[in-house]
């Protein structure tokens, strides 16, 4: 990364266990996304709890790539003593997010034999009930409000990650999506990774 990964302990007590778990899924993400500008991430109570009761954790990612929107992942514990279960949900959200990007970057998407694409949204237009989707090697699709299959048009934002499948014809605004289906956050697997030579350290703060 160009900058030295942020840790934040916002109104909980640092942990050693916690700042070593969030290091080893962020050198994961390194490996899979070729250049991370930098990498925030900030733990805390999620002030769920009942009064007087210690309240579970929260967590809140941010990935900055060049040239994209912020990536951004968060999520809370249901109860105590899930942290790590919390952790690997949250970075399993954001590596996937990486994952589409770098294949829609290296031009490695592919078609699959139902006609589906992945793609990412790069504008939107509330007021119009429409928005645009970028493809590699190819213009930008335009999809419509109906278009949303699963997910809702109104919660898309710029950078999102999408599948979609194209109209048999170009409409009035040129090539266009039949359907739009927003990614859903999925886990993936749990493999451990090593820290890569002159790694830059990372930096932990309270708040």
């Amino acid at each position: 990364m160009d900058r030295p990964l942020q840790i934040v302990f916002r109104d909980i007590q640092h942990s050693e266990a916690l700042a070593k778990l969030i290091e080893e899924r962020v050198q994961r993400l390194e490996h899979i996304y070729a250049h991370i500008i930098g990498c925030r991430v900030v733990a805390g109570a999620s002030h769920r709890g009942p009064r007087n009761t210690v309240a579970p954790l929260a967590l809140c990612v941010e990935v900055e790539v060049p040239g994209r929107p912020l990536i951004v992942a968060k999520s809370e514990a249901k109860r105590k003593g899930q942290q790590n279960t919390l952790v690997h949900r949250v970075f399993d959200a954001v590596q996937r997010q990486l994952e589409q990007l770098a294949e829609i970057i290296k031009g490695n998407v592919k078609r699959h034999e139902n006609g589906i694409e992945s793609g990412v949204v790069v504008r939107l237009f509330p007021e119009q009930d429409h928005g645009f989707v970028e493809v590699k090697g190819g213009p930008d699709l335009y999809f419509s409000r109906s278009c949303v299959m699963r997910g809702s048009f109104d919660n898309l934002k710029i950078g999102a990650m999408v599948h979609f499948t194209r109209a048999a014809a170009e409409g009035v605004m040129g090539p266009q999506a039949s359907a739009v289906y927003v990614l859903e956050q999925r886990e993936t697997g749990r493999d451990k990774a090593a820290r890569p030579a002159g790694a830059l350290e990372p930096i932990v703060t309270g708040a």
